[in-house]
Parts: structure tokens; sequence; C-alpha cells
């Protein structure tokens, strides 16, 4: 299923609001935005994908619409989804944006993976 692309505007847009370091990455089935170079926010589907404090995590997969991010069969903390039903208004939105946002602020980077030389001998 391709992911939702009124989310994935509105995602857009509010990021584009405070942040000019924005790429967007086809990763997970969806659309991936990645902030000053860090995993930040994704549209997967309906739901949107969010990087945030794993100090907070506990407290926020008790929201509704929250469930864990799980790709892999274990949940991984600091990830969670939102489903799109809980994101109808600009607050509502914004609130779990701004969750993100804030903690990529002091998130690390994933080290990026080395590209491989390949030299050309002469014959």
């Amino acid at each position: 299923m391709p992911y939702d692309q009124k989310l994935a505007d509105r995602v857009r847009e509010r990021i584009a609001e405070s942040h000019t370091n924005v790429e967007e990455k086809k990763m997970f089935g969806g659309l991936c935005f990645m902030v000053n170079d860090k995993m930040c926010v994704g549209v997967e589907k309906e739901r949107l994908m969010l990087r945030i404090d794993p100090d907070k995590y506990d407290q926020l997969m008790e929201r509704e619409g929250c469930s864990p991010m799980d790709f892999t069969g274990k949940p991984m903390k600091g990830f969670l989804f939102v489903v799109r039903n809980v994101l109808r208004t600009k607050k509502q939105l914004d609130y779990w944006m701004d969750l993100a946002l804030e903690y990529n602020k002091t998130a690390k980077a994933s080290k990026k993976k080395k590209k491989a030389l390949t030299f050309l001998h002469d014959v």
C-alpha cells in the first residue's frame, strides 16, 4: 500500500516552517524526512512514524492512536507510529511533529556508510 500523500504534504509543510536542511528518502515502504541529516519523521501507509526522545516513549505510548514501530518483530524504543485519524487538525499534527523536531536537535545521526573506492589498473 502506498503512503498517504496528503499526510506527507502536511508533514512537508510543517517541517518547512522551521527547517531548511531536509531530505526526503523513500524507505520502509513510505517516505522518510531526514532533518539535519537525521531520521526525524516519516509517513508509512496511513500513519506517521516519529523518532522521539526514548525517555518519553512509554508515556507517549499511552496516547490514543500510538503503537510501537515494529518492522522486525522487535519494537524500536524511541520510534513510534501515530495513526492518521488522530492527526486531523493542525494542532494535533503539530503536537507530534514538535516532539520529533525537538528531539532531532539532540538525536545522534546514524553513521554514514563509506563507499568503497574502486581503482582501475592498467592491464
